[in-house]
């Protein structure tokens, strides 16, 4: 199969965050398959360009797999200013990536278009290129948009809103397939967005067995910890956005109630609410008990979810985020991690069937600290819990079985 991969968010090669699709080609370049990827300049959680694409409005990034080209497009570096910033980033993206589309790809035929969302404004890039080069398309759905940017406050133009519900419902009608990422998101969208049952696939987010595998090999957790400073610490560990929907606030103040206590927050990661994390944390006097560190390479993630005791999966109380899965839940997983879940809806349910970490209330910081009290303080047997998780994930979510069953769906209705 010959693919061309819409994907704003696409990191560079190992490059820490939300991997989803830089493991996927690669397994699939391994087979043989061949993948373009129109990508953005912008890392989506620090807002900021790589220096190598300042001036640049297309840039190929020739540092990749085998069978895989990369085309970095144009993104405003306003993505974490404001609204209106993050929009013309959005934006930014649809322009930039229509031309590269358009003009970066000649000769190269396309057997299909898959385009991943959020921002749902990358379906604009998608259907310009299959008017012009008649190239049917997946429309992945990463989130529910826009119904999660509304309910955390990002999206509030009624006008951007009333067009946002427009062109998901356009998409939905134009796309040959509609890939899911949720159960949930599946039901939400038969039964109240009328999008025909046949025409959905649900491939979720999954755990990487392969890296968590690899780095056990030789990786001596304990003497890390020590190294960090942290051996007679109880560390629970965050991986991920510090955004408005990450809610991590949540976890500060749920350390203030755990001063008598020896657990640690270790948030890795960034976002446009980080400096107000570290102010509070600085403020209020948990320097202690809240360490932030910078984003790293998955490598190194992992590195750090396995020298800790147990992993955070954390989210704003709303109803949209009931529906989702957390995918730094599956790196848990993979590690054999405990999990620290203050999530409602599908993740909860996902933890419970598992058995494999505690539930907490969402931005109730008395519930999470009483919760991880009375765990520390019980005979909970929390190796029993990552052990737990590791095969109910290996069973259901490893990466490697759900990449043949995406590509096989592609094959399926695109040949």
């Amino acid at each position: 199969m010959k693919i061309l991969l819409i994907h704003q968010a696409f990191l560079e090669k190992d490059e820490g965050g939300g991997s989803r699709f830089n493991e996927m080609t690669k397994m699939w370049s391994e087979q043989g398959h061949e993948i373009t990827v129109l990508a953005g300049m912008v890392h989506y959680t620090t807002g900021k360009k790589n220096p190598k694409y300042k001036g640049k409005y297309t840039f190929k990034d020739e540092d990749f797999y085998e069978n895989v080209d990369v085309i970095r497009c144009h993104v405003s570096e306003s993505y974490n200013v404001n609204f209106l910033g993050r929009l013309w980033a959005y934006f930014s993206f649809v322009f930039s990536s229509i031309y590269a589309g358009l003009f970066k790809t000649r000769g190269k035929k396309f057997d299909a278009i898959l385009v991943t969302s959020p921002p749902l404004f990358v379906g604009i890039t998608a259907y310009v290129l299959y008017v012009f080069k008649r190239i049917p398309f997946v429309f992945e759905i990463r989130d529910l948009w826009p119904e999660s940017a509304i309910d955390t406050g990002v999206l509030k133009s009624k006008i951007m809103i009333k067009f946002a519900y427009w062109f998901e419902k356009f998409m939905y009608k134009k796309a040959r397939l509609i890939n899911v990422l949720t159960p949930a998101f599946r039901d939400k969208l038969i039964a109240d967005k009328n999008v025909p049952p046949e025409k959905i696939i649900f491939i979720p987010n999954a755990a990487d067995f392969t890296l968590a595998e690899e780095i056990q090999k030789d990786f001596d957790a304990p003497a890390f910890k020590k190294q960090l400073g942290l051996h007679d610490k109880f560390v629970i560990t965050y991986v991920g956005a510090h955004g408005v929907a990450n809610h991590l606030i949540q976890l500060v103040d749920a350390a203030e109630h755990l001063r008598d206590t020896n657990v640690v927050f270790q948030l890795i990661g960034s976002g446009m609410q980080k400096e107000m994390l570290q102010s509070e944390v600085a403020k209020r006097n948990l320097h202690e008990q809240v360490i932030f560190r910078d984003p790293v390479s998955k490598k190194e993630v992992f590195k750090y979810i396995l020298s800790s005791d147990m992993g955070a999966s954390v989210l704003k109380r709303i109803d949209t985020f009931k529906t989702i899965y957390s995918n730094k839940t599956f790196d848990y997983m993979s590690c054999k991690k405990p999990i620290l879940l203050a999530i409602e809806g599908i993740s909860k349910d996902l933890v419970e069937d598992a058995n494999c970490g505690i539930c907490v209330e969402p931005e109730n910081a008395k519930d999470i600290s009483d919760k991880i009290k009375e765990a520390i303080n019980s005979d909970i047997m929390f190796d029993k819990m990552g052990d737990n998780g590791y095969f109910y994930a290996k069973e259901r979510f490893d990466r490697n079985k759900l990449a043949d069953t995406y590509i096989s769906e592609i094959e399926k209705h695109f040949k």
